[in-house]
């Protein structure tokens, strides 16, 4: 099972009482393929982020180590540290206590296995979500089913279709159109497309199984889209808590474009105070902070919710266990932020205490090691 708030609590405190010595790791691995499918590798490996973080956190009186002496600001290079074996025992050799996994972790990561790191005379200390938990909600499917089960979760009507099914059946017992046809385990908004017809559907679903075994076939939910990000038990906070919610616009063809393509400044924003009035953000706010407390997450996670219809309640229809962490600071990059950004923005929270945050909810490595899926 996953640990309770007590004792995260406990682990949370001990831990405040050292000064951090932070890395950066980002993803040189390229993911296993599980229940086969593979998760799409980000290319660079989310250096660019990663890059962002060790620079504001050095910049905000943090000790960060980097791989290259001196790193180029302008640079994404020479900031983070690979997330290899070698690459992780590099940074502890050089004194790391805490590492920021800032990469796409799964059960057979070093993080999870190497024996390594459970001889280091330094306690180890970790920012992210254990890699067992990462493995098993990344997976769509697996995570809704358990949420249907478990809770009073407002979710969109979906099915499932494996390559063996029979895959015209299934496809003529859905009711109506759109509906949206998506990976079971994907990146940003890689192969989720709107489907206004059997045939686009059908033609969708042929290019997904040519990726993957499994797919997701939603109900489209046609109302307003906002996503929400959820803290983990920090010390000052020893509960599971939602930033303010952002609310998002500009979609191209019913998709949020992947943040890579346009910027999220450009097709999001928070939720004004007027506009926090109408009850249904308080609800979901809250079924947001319990799927992070039904999961036992350790680090935030960014629940993406819509409307079922103009003005109605909201569904969950993507949790997302690495929300991504862009923002300002590097020269040429001022502009920059990322959707948890905007709602840290909301509470009058700059990128470098956003980070503070997160690094203050660090979690021991062994701690992480020994997380279970509460559902098993």
């Amino acid at each position: 099972m996953s640990p309770s708030i007590p004792q995260i609590s406990r682990s949370l405190h001990s831990m405040a009482r050292t000064s951090p010595v932070v890395a950066v790791l980002y993803q040189a691995l390229e993911p296993p393929i599980i229940n086969g499918a593979r998760k799409p590798r980000k290319p660079g490996g989310y250096q660019d982020s990663g890059a962002d973080i060790a620079y504001t956190l050095r910049n905000q009186g943090i000790r960060v180590l980097t791989p290259t002496a001196s790193p180029n600001p302008k640079s994404h290079e020479g900031w983070c540290f690979p997330d290899t074996e070698t690459g992780i025992l590099s940074a502890i050799h050089q004194g790391a206590t805490h590492l920021w996994a800032n990469t796409i972790l799964f059960s057979s990561h070093p993080l999870q296995t190497s024996q390594s790191l459970t001889t280091t005379s330094t306690p180890i200390s970790i920012i992210g979500q254990p890699p067992t938990l990462v493995e098993s909600f990344d997976d769509k499917a697996y995570l809704n089913h358990h949420l249907r089960l478990h809770g009073s979760f407002t979710l969109p009507q979906s099915w499932l279709l494996r390559s063996t099914d029979p895959i015209p059946t299934i496809l003529n017992s859905i009711p109506t159109y759109p509906v949206v046809g998506k990976p079971v385990c994907g990146r940003g908004s890689h192969g989720v497309k709107v489907c206004h017809n059997r045939t686009q559907l059908s033609e969708h679903i042929t290019t997904l199984l040519s990726e993957s075994p499994i797919v997701m076939i939603e109900q489209f939910l046609t109302g307003e889209e906002a996503t929400i990000t959820v803290m983990p038990p920090s010390p000052e906070i020893p509960e599971y808590w939602a930033l303010p919610p952002i609310t998002r616009f500009n979609h191209i063809n019913g998709v949020a474009p992947y943040n890579g393509v346009v910027a999220v400044s450009a097709n999001s924003r928070a939720v004004t105070k007027a506009e926090m009035q109408d009850p249904s953000y308080g609800n979901v706010m809250r079924q947001c902070e319990n799927v992070a407390r039904l999961i036992g997450a350790t680090a935030p996670i960014r629940v993406d919710v819509r409307r079922v219809t103009e003005g109605g309640e909201f569904a969950i229809f993507d949790v997302n266990m690495k929300p991504n962490m862009t923002g300002p600071g590097r020269p040429g990059r001022e502009d920059q932020t990322s959707l948890t950004g905007l709602a840290a923005a909301a509470l009058g929270w700059e990128y470098g205490m956003l980070l503070h945050r997160i690094l203050d909810c660090a979690r021991p490595l062994d701690g992480f090691r020994t997380y279970r899926d509460p559902f098993v």
